[in-house]
């Protein structure tokens, strides 16, 4: 058995910097990665995703161009395209690797799992030290639906490694992951059909973000089916045939599953080490990251924390921080996101419902896409923007940005919450005309009624 100073278990992009920032200060550091070295952004969530969706969106932008008096034929080269995604992530993988071994940290490539409160065996090594992180992330959670466990369906695990585009495409799912492939694939050219149990797109955002982005792919020419479960999968001679509750049946040549992710730690063997498990068998921590076991932490989203990998990348921040006797807090810092649909989705805060529910006496206002110069000079007009506001003390509380790179925009409002700035500082504020960033003053400005429109003579 091999003593070390510290044991990180999974190679995500909270556990690589760990590993490699206490290498390098001269601890001994082993790392345990079952796969790819990466985790799941790397390998198959925001890398090749985002590598996708710059080829998809290049063709959806193309054909939508019309509106603007340009008429495109667009023609797809679908494995040049997966190629070339698959090329940036093998890229992103091996600097992860380089990362690694100039640091000086020791990676088994193995699956491991507990033998006591401080033992970790993978393969044939097996590591005892003080301080063992467990980063093992989440993996597509799949449901039990008759048939379908027996059809080569598509995750975000596999989805990458198509070679071929699929003429129709069926997605069970309708949150972010759904979003973004399905459109992406769309906009690539294959008819798609969304199937989603609820009444509307992410549900867990605001109804008018949901109907925006429902517009949106009605553009794209995709098909939505809401309100109805699929009861039925059956696959032959390379067609899925779905049968819905509502006894309606489609039929695609693939079928991507993305209902929700579940945490992998169900071969840790976490009982043997006295880590507790919640309900769903996320990681039980406290503020600090610890876990039920003195000396084990748990960082990211398999201890549910927010899936997002710069959530991830801070968590390893501010591990490192409280084991060098700072203060920090698994929630101490604003939290922003964004989904990469075309228009996207900015998120930062809390929304005008969670500030209420919370008892704060707050209020938003809203700014129409189709208000903003440049947003109509560029046909880029499906969208809003909108901001909450403490009336009590003037903080922002929270921002919504549907629209054309809101993903850029919204950290505008990142910055100014964790800076605990009020809306009257970005009201005075002079942004550039005409940009998109413009609008957002002047949407400050709608709390005053004195906003300045962006665009002359409307």
């Amino acid at each position: 058995m091999e003593t070390a100073d510290v044991i990180v278990i999974g190679s995500g992009q909270g556990g690589i910097p760990f590993a490699a920032d206490f290498a390098k200060e001269g601890r001994k550091v082993v790392l345990f990665e079952r796969d790819a070295l990466g985790g799941s952004c790397i390998n198959y969530g925001c890398t090749p995703s985002k590598a996708f969706l710059a080829a998809a969106h290049a063709a959806g932008r193309a054909r939508l161009a019309a509106k603007l008096g340009v008429h495109a034929q667009v023609e797809v080269d679908f494995p040049a395209v997966m190629e070339r995604v698959r090329g940036i992530r093998d890229q992103f993988n091996q600097g992860t690797k380089r990362r690694l071994e100039s640091a000086g940290v020791k990676v088994v490539c193995a699956e491991a799992s507990f033998t006591d409160h401080h033992t970790v065996t993978g393969g044939d090594v097996t590591v005892e030290a003080p301080i063992v992180v467990i980063n093992t992330g989440t993996s597509s959670l799949i449901p039990d639906i008759p048939g379908l466990a027996d059809t080569p369906f598509l995750t975000n695990r596999n989805f990458f490694d198509l070679q071929e585009l699929p003429p129709r495409l069926l997605v069970i799912g309708g949150g972010y992951i759904g979003l973004e492939l399905g459109q992406g694939l769309a906009r690539l050219g294959s008819q798609t059909h969304l199937i989603v149990r609820g009444d509307r797109l992410l549900s867990q955002e605001e109804p008018d973000v949901s109907e925006t982005l429902a517009e949106a792919f009605k553009q794209d020419g995709i098909s939505i089916h809401f309100n109805v479960n699929t009861e039925k999968v059956a696959h032959a001679d390379g067609v899925f045939t779905l049968t819905l509750s509502n006894g309606e049946t489609l039929q695609g040549e693939a079928l991507l599953v993305v209902i929700g992710r579940k945490p992998n730690t169900s071969v840790l063997n976490v009982t043997a080490a006295g880590v507790e498990l919640d309900q769903q068998a996320f990681v039980k921590i406290d503020d600090q990251f610890r876990t039920t076991c003195p000396g084990i932490y748990a960082i990211g989203d398999v201890a549910r924390q927010p899936a997002f990998t710069h959530v991830s990348w801070e968590d390893y921040r501010r591990l490192k921080a409280i084991l060098c006797g700072e203060h920090r807090t698994r929630s101490d810092r604003v939290l922003g996101y964004a989904v990469y649909t075309e228009p996207q989705v900015g998120r930062v805060g809390m929304t005008l419902e969670q500030a209420q529910q919370q008892g704060i006496n707050a209020h938003a206002v809203t700014m129409p896409m189709a208000h903003i110069a440049r947003a109509i000079e560029w046909g880029h007009d499906l969208g809003f923007y909108r901001m909450v506001v403490d009336r009590d003390t003037d903080r922002i509380l929270g921002a919504t940005l549907v629209g054309y790179e809101t993903a850029e925009l919204v950290h505008v409002f990142l910055s100014l919450m964790e800076a605990k700035a009020t809306w009257k500082l970005l009201e005075q504020s002079v942004h550039i005309h005409p940009t998109y960033g413009e609008a957002l003053p002047s949407l400050a400005r709608l709390l005053i009624g004195d906003d300045m429109p962006s665009c002359p003579n409307m």
